[in-house]
């Protein structure tokens, strides 16, 4: 049986971008979340309008809650792109994924979530086992009003750990997600399990 792969962190090499993240703790965007085209929302762009949108009590409170299983909404986000509303009942997550080469912001409107964060750039095919090196492991948590900024191929969890309270959250990606990568995760080693594609979640 070989060996899985090893994930390198993000400053293994010189063209492997930095943890780029911004939070209420660090509100510009750093230059590896640029978008790709003029005109094109930024990272920040995107975080601000996660803030602002979560900060809307009417809209938060128009969202369905189940205590089954998370409920979502889609959004129309700043310059074309991708956004959502999603409830997150207690102790539901959504699993180790990444979001390809989008851009990405999330804000919590309502409860506290926690995202569990990798510091590292997967790569992009060719592989369905890797071996995480130690110390790339990143973990907030989001209290009402807080948000965080991610650059391309950022691949974390979201959990709603809280056992009787919900959360609701709003999310923006662009370019809209081409697609999703779903992992799963034993200790050091992260696994590809499934690659969903739009009409799998719309």
């Amino acid at each position: 049986m070989s060996q899985p792969a090893p994930a390198h962190p993000l400053n293994a090499s010189p063209d492997a971008s930095t943890d780029a993240s911004t939070d209420s703790d660090s509100p510009t965007a750093p230059a590896t979340l640029a978008p790709t085209s003029p005109g094109a929302p930024t990272a920040a762009d995107l975080l601000d309008y996660v803030r602002r949108t979560a900060a809307d009590r009417e809209l938060v409170d128009s969202l369905p809650l189940d205590p089954e299983g998370r409920t979502w909404v889609r959004l129309e986000g700043p310059g074309g792109s991708e956004a959502w509303l999603i409830g997150w009942p207690p102790g539901t997550g959504t699993g180790w994924h990444d979001h390809a080469e989008s851009l990405g912001a999330f804000a919590t409107a309502r409860g506290t979530l926690t995202e569990n964060a990798l510091a590292v750039r997967l790569p992009a095919s060719g592989w369905k086992t890797l071996e995480l090196a130690d110390g790339l492991d990143r973990s907030r948590r989001l209290g009402e009003g807080g948000g965080r900024a991610f650059g391309r191929h950022h691949v974390h969890e979201v959990l709603n750990e809280s056992p009787d309270t919900h959360a609701v959250s709003v999310h923006a990606y662009f370019p809209p997600l081409p697609l999703i990568r779903r992992f799963s995760r034993a200790g050091a080693v992260l696994r590809l399990e499934q690659v969903e594609r739009p009409e799998d979640w719309q």
